[in-house]
């Protein structure tokens, strides 16, 4: 079967492999479509998630080259003996895949957080398969079935979405309230509809791009400030009484958003980083303890966002359609996909790849 191998940054290589046998307590899936992250971007760059020969991943026991794509939806071609006695998984059913890897001994996993797994990993990323490949086989507990009026293209987009959906959620916005979101790439355009999703008021989306603002406008932002034309903090200020947003999304990275979500949050009020940062950046304590402000890390989901994020695209309440600017076929994920989302910034938001194109 084909699958694209990392093997190094800038080292990606379609190569033919042995089709994977599925084992009794797994389900073999063919992939339809898969995302480009912004984190298979860093990988592109710096070999940072990614194991190295000589430190294999705890839980894969994997080393590069390893098969990319962790952002994937895809069709059941066979379920494992065991599996069929206890799940209700059937051919051809139409799939989402939760790519998080977790060991469930350790004291986060048994206490509901695997994202907080000292083991965690990633499909896609540390081993075990990914979906840039004809076929693959994970537990199934991965599997999530999509509603009939959920595209595949969009069933691709539920990892990213869950990644927003489980930072509103963890941030503890209630309905109603005023939010700021740093940055609109694909993280930031999904925390903004699930903001929307989940009730919230007001919405002031941060970004320099034209493209991008006119989409978080389009996906429900109430306000969209340019940082390099407005103090944004003193905007934020005004637009909501005074007080500042009482949450601040940081989605962009540099240390500038940062510093710009914690300026702007009114005191007490909450900043959820959901950016993963290269490299260590000058911080101050004193700018959230002065104000008695918290700086909350979120990594990316539970089970449970994945399937609020699939009930509410079936509902409607998330209509992302507009996040897809590309689709590419595998042999061209290089040339018109990595080095499109780099060199095309303006342009994309997020490439799919198309298995099924030739």
């Amino acid at each position: 079967m084909r699958a694209l191998r990392y093997h190094g940054p800038k080292d990606l290589r379609l190569e033919s492999l042995p089709e994977p046998q599925c084992g009794p307590m797994q389900v073999k899936i063919k992939p339809a479509f898969v995302g480009i992250c912004g984190t298979d971007l860093h990988e592109y760059h710096t070999q940072s998630f990614v194991p190295k020969h000589g430190a294999p991943h705890l839980l894969t026991n994997e080393t590069a080259p390893v098969t990319l794509g962790h952002e994937l939806s895809g069709t059941i071609v066979e379920v494992g003996s065991e599996v069929a006695h206890s799940y209700d998984f059937k051919l051809r059913d139409r799939v989402a895949v939760f790519p998080l890897l977790y060991c469930r001994t350790c004291l986060s996993c048994m206490d509901g957080f695997p994202a907080c797994c000292v083991k965690k990993g990633f499909l896609g990323l540390s081993g075990g398969g990914g979906g840039l490949s004809d076929f693959l086989c994970v537990g199934p507990e991965a599997i999530f079935k999509l509603a009939d009026n959920i595209s595949m293209e969009l069933g691709a987009l539920v990892e990213p979405l869950a990644v927003a959906w489980h930072a509103v959620s963890e941030s503890g916005i209630k309905a109603g309230q005023a939010s700021m979101v740093c940055g609109t790439g694909p993280i930031g355009l999904g925390v903004i509809q699930c903001l929307k999703a989940m009730g919230a008021g007001e919405i002031i989306a941060v970004e320099v791009a034209a493209r991008r603002q006119a989409l978080a406008k389009q996906f429900g932002a109430t306000h969209i400030l340019d940082p390099t034309q407005v103090d944004v903090a003193k905007v934020a200020r005004a637009l909501t009484g005074g007080r500042g947003p009482p949450v601040a999304f940081e989605c962009a990275g540099v240390p500038s958003s940062l510093e710009c979500a914690i300026r702007a949050v009114g005191a007490r009020g909450t900043i959820m980083n959901v950016s993963i940062w290269e490299k260590p950046i000058p911080f101050n304590p004193n700018s959230l303890v002065l104000d008695e402000k918290k700086l909350i890390g979120s990594l990316c989901y539970r089970s449970s966002d994945f399937g609020d994020v699939i009930d509410a695209l079936r509902e409607g309440r998330l209509r992302p359609e507009p996040m897809i600017t590309g689709k590419i076929a595998l042999h061209r994920v290089v040339e018109d996909g990595f080095e499109a989302l780099i060199q095309e910034k303006q342009k994309h938001i997020k490439i799919m790849v198309d298995l099924s194109a030739a």
